[in-house]
């Protein structure tokens, strides 16, 4: 389980307070992408239609059960489930009406006729059984990684799952290509005294379940609400008009940026207006090529020579539509850019002293630069008096100290 703030796993905890803390966090909806809010928490009697409810179990696992028994049961609440073979502990991470959503969103359109059944609410010792299968989590996926590599299996135990009743464990893993562990799986029950389920994983999951700090300086995405991994193509980077390095494109698990696709349907709505870019512009000064866009701005740019010098000109979306219909007439404008008008023109060239007015420095006290100068100035015509009456000669050059000598002489 995600318990970031308590440690419940500790031997000094005991049942009752492993209880509570549970419950303590699956109040604070959202901190976890295995809970789910509940916007419908605060109507009060509303009529019941089904008894499904929601359980999650460790990192992104969660499954459906029917309350055949028809417990009062709470988010938060620990219960004992159906499971193949004997039972398995799980915490109720949703009810009521929101579950039926939730089922559609899991299955779509092929939704389960019957579900596994919660038994009852975990007992006293149900919880104590439950933390020893965590305990051993660990020291399991250490040493079956070490079976992995004597039997030399090429394959990567990511996580080991432990059902409640210490009966079943589930091993997760990665592998690029398919892996025969039929003999892993016979020592693995003669040693452990369980039955053994293997399960493959990808790159992402694998990330979800370990999790991590993002370059962004947040929680992996994966690891924090992500559940539903959708496909991830350079396409999407290329719309966004980013550079296509794979060091910047890839996450903590090696593939693309699940983030690449937040933004995509933003940018391929900007876009619909936009034209094609391989179409070249004609005008009397030659051809030009598109080079770059600014989506939000709807601005493109277009490369051309000028008298052999490489120039560029900033287009709006609309001129670029007004050019293209005028080639496609055999009509071949003057100019790229649209002729602007005198008052566009002096609106442009108006001065604003932004630096000065953003600046940070225009919280600082103004300071009187004419006293300061003044102050200066008369410091150092006092000073040149008193070298005056020091030296009475002006003119320290030892040359014509000697002339004014033959002088005098």
């Amino acid at each position: 389980m995600n318990t970031k703030h308590t440690d419940i796993s500790s031997n000094k905890n005991t049942p009752e307070l492993i209880e509570a803390t549970i419950k303590q966090l699956a109040k604070k909806t959202g901190s976890s992408k295995l809970y789910c809010f509940n916007w419908l928490s605060d109507i009060k009697n509303i009529p019941a239609t089904h008894s499904i409810v929601e359980i999650r179990f460790k990192n992104t696992r969660k499954e459906f059960f029917d309350n055949t028994h028809n417990l009062p049961l709470e988010i938060g609440d620990i219960v004992a489930v159906e499971s193949s073979p004997g039972h398995d502990i799980g915490v109720v991470s949703l009810v009521g009406e929101l579950v039926k959503e939730q089922i559609a969103k899991v299955y779509g359109k092929k939704i389960p006729e019957t579900f596994n059944k919660i038994y009852r609410k975990a007992k006293t010792t149900d919880i104590e059984k439950w933390e020893e299968a965590k305990a051993l989590e660990h020291t399991t996926m250490i040493r079956t990684r070490q079976i992995a590599k004597n039997l030399k299996l090429d394959m990567k135990i990511g996580d080991v799952e432990y059902q409640g009743d210490k009966t079943k464990a589930i091993f997760y893993y990665i592998a690029d290509e398919r892996v025969d562990f039929r003999e892993l799986i016979k020592i693995l029950a003669d040693e452990f005294k369980i039955r053994v389920e293997m399960k493959q994983i990808g790159a992402r999951q694998e990330a979800g379940r370990i999790g991590g700090i993002a370059p962004c300086g947040r929680d992996l995405c994966c690891s924090s609400f992500k559940t539903n991994f959708v496909t991830v193509s350079t396409a999407a980077a290329r719309a966004q008009e980013l550079s296509l390095n794979p060091h910047k494109l890839a996450g903590q698990c090696g593939k693309l940026k699940c983030c690449l696709n937040y933004e995509l349907a933003t940018y391929q709505d900007a876009r619909k207006n936009f034209p094609d870019t391989s179409i070249s512009l004609e005008f009397e000064g030659g051809v030009a090529t598109h080079t770059k866009t600014d989506v939000h701005k709807g601005i493109m740019w277009y490369f051309y020579r000028k008298n052999d010098v490489p120039t560029f000109a900033e287009l709006s979306v609309e001129r670029i539509h007004e050019i293209i219909e005028l080639n496609k007439k055999g009509i071949k404008p003057q100019r790229l850019e649209e002729e602007k008008s005198n008052e566009n023109l002096v609106k442009e060239l108006d001065y604003e002293n932004v630096i000065e007015e953003d600046g940070l420095k225009r919280f600082d006290k103004k300071t009187n630069y004419k006293r300061k100068n003044n102050k200066s100035r008369n410091t150092a015509k006092s000073t040149k008096k008193t070298n005056t009456q020091k030296n009475p000669n002006p003119n320290p050059n030892p040359k014509n100290r000697s002339r004014n000598k033959r002088k005098t002489n």
